[in-house]
């Protein structure tokens, strides 16, 4: 990458590096944990997609998530399609609610924290809908099959396996995702996602469709995290209402880039590699201070983790309302300034 410093190259050298060497070195914990930093950040490059590269925010993003995990779910445990044929079926009907979404708030001009709202009131008529669904198991639960042979090995076709290869293709994801916004950043659509975000008229006054463009980045945005949703229900193998579109998954997923930093490639990834390990250590804090008495029993543990996550972009939104990652770029030199950029 001809932006980055021969520190930078190294540094990214030396990342990569570590995140394939995460299953052979680390122990079983930290690599579910792990698992779920790198989740985090690929559903987080696809909201960043929206918001970061065209300016449309999104605060119900787990409706997608939940929409792919039902659909390749549902239709692996009635018709025992497995997931690389279901994942079609789950991008397909993850990028259907999207372009209604977008459709509808695109025609009728709704932007802003207005079109935040309607997301999020998509994401909970879809949930109270899957509530009362019960060829999907309603508020008991979707359930997948699996078997304890299931556990071990490499099926890539059912994505049945051990958990260092759920880690892989979680991985591989990411890695994939990283890449493809990374070309679309840099491509004439990318160009024109950005025009779009720092001013709308100035855009549509050279030219460009507002409209088009904007469904474009809503599109690739759901079809991106109904494939998130795909990993989520074989990974975990049970599905709820409550549980896949909460409106603490939708928070979840939009903390690690704004943390990272909104609208960078690698902010999504730096985010979600500092808030993860800040929620596992604030749970075990909780459970412990459960223990001694120290808190009450019945205080959830969600709501505390939540809370300080809050805390923490609270901060950052005061202190480095870029995020963190453009300032530790400064900082140790990671990026060339903005002159001295090759093409």
């Amino acid at each position: 990458m001809s932006d980055l410093t021969p520190l930078g190259r190294a540094a990214l050298l030396v990342f990569a590096a570590a995140l394939l060497a995460v299953p052979w070195v680390a122990s079983s914990y930290v690599l579910s944990v792990s698992i779920i930093c790198v989740y985090l950040a690929f559903v987080g490059q696809a909201w960043n997609l929206m918001l970061g590269f065209a300016g449309l925010l999104s605060i119900g993003h787990a409706l997608f998530v939940g929409l792919g995990a039902y659909t390749s779910g549902y239709l692996f445990t009635k018709y025992g399609l497995p997931p690389v044929i279901g994942v079609v079926a789950a991008v397909a009907v993850a990028m259907v609610m999207g372009a209604v979404v977008g459709y509808l708030g695109f025609r009728f001009a709704i932007s802003g924290v207005y079109f935040a709202l309607l997301t999020i009131a998509f994401s909970e008529f879809v949930r109270i809908l899957l509530d009362h669904a019960k060829f999907l198991g309603g508020t008991e639960g979707l359930f997948l099959p699996v078997t304890q042979e299931s556990r071990r090995g490499v099926d890539l076709v059912n994505l049945r396996g051990s958990t260092e290869m759920y880690y892989y293709v979680i991985l591989s994801l990411a890695a994939g995702a990283f890449l493809a916004c990374r070309a679309l950043l840099n491509s004439r659509i990318g160009y024109y996602w950005r025009a779009i975000r720092d001013n709308p008229e100035a855009a549509e006054a050279v030219g460009v469709d507002i409209f088009r463009f904007r469904m474009y980045a809503v599109l690739l945005s759901s079809g991106m995290a109904g494939i998130a949703g795909v990993f989520y229900a074989f990974y975990y193998n049970n599905l709820f209402p409550e549980q896949v579109l909460s409106i603490e998954r939708s928070i979840e997923i939009t903390l690690a880039p704004i943390v990272g930093g909104v609208g960078t490639l690698f902010g999504p990834i730096f985010g979600a590699f500092i808030l993860t390990p800040m929620g596992e250590l604030i749970t075990e804090a909780v459970e412990l201070f459960k223990e001694t008495g120290i808190i009450a029993k019945n205080v959830k543990t969600d709501g505390v983790k939540l809370m300080f996550w809050g805390l923490a972009v609270a901060l950052i939104v005061l202190l480095k309302p870029t995020g963190l990652w453009p300032w530790v770029c400064r900082g140790l030199r990671l990026v060339r300034p903005p002159g001295e950029q090759r093409g």
